[in-house]
């Protein structure tokens, strides 16, 4: 093989892979949360979230006001609620499993809403239906279940 022409395709793949790579970097938060406009105000996207995860029967394990949060140190945020979510049914799956509580730091599912400067109210989370795909096996099954459970009753909200 020419020398010229080995260089330039070596040339041309490490580039490629850096392209490729800077394309990833940019894009990762965009692929790992998960974010909606909500259709009501905070309280009513609070409200019905909470029914909405109810109907589903999932448990919300805790609902932390991060605004009352940070004003215990002096800082003044808008609105933020984050919701720990539970299906017993799933998390069961994982806990019983020795191998498969490695994923126990992100249980359980957690969701976001919030309100922005401009008015708007948001409800965002981790994409776990790609984050479930890279671990493969029972936890990529019951975290994609566990991620269509949850992004059905989100729809419900904002629909």
């Amino acid at each position: 093989m020419n020398k010229n022409v080995l260089i330039g395709s070596l040339t041309g793949l490490v580039l490629g892979a850096v392209l490729a790579l800077a394309i990833v970097w940019n894009q990762a938060p965009n692929l790992m949360m998960t974010v909606d406009e909500s259709p009501y105000d905070f309280e009513g996207t609070v409200a019905a979230f909470e029914q909405a995860a109810a109907d589903a029967g999932w448990s919300i394990l805790e609902a932390r006001d991060m605004q009352a949060v940070v004003a215990k140190h002096g800082a003044d945020v808008l609105p933020v609620t984050n919701f720990d979510l539970c299906s017993s049914e799933h998390s069961i799956r994982i806990l019983e499993q020795d191998d498969e509580r490695i994923v126990a730091p992100m249980m359980p599912c957690r969701v976001s809403v919030y309100e922005t400067s401009d008015g708007t109210v948001h409800i965002a989370r981790m994409n776990s239906g790609l984050v479930a795909q890279t671990f493969g096996g029972l936890i990529s099954d019951v975290m994609s279940t566990a991620s269509q459970e949850t992004e059905a009753f989100i729809a419900n909200v904002l629909n």
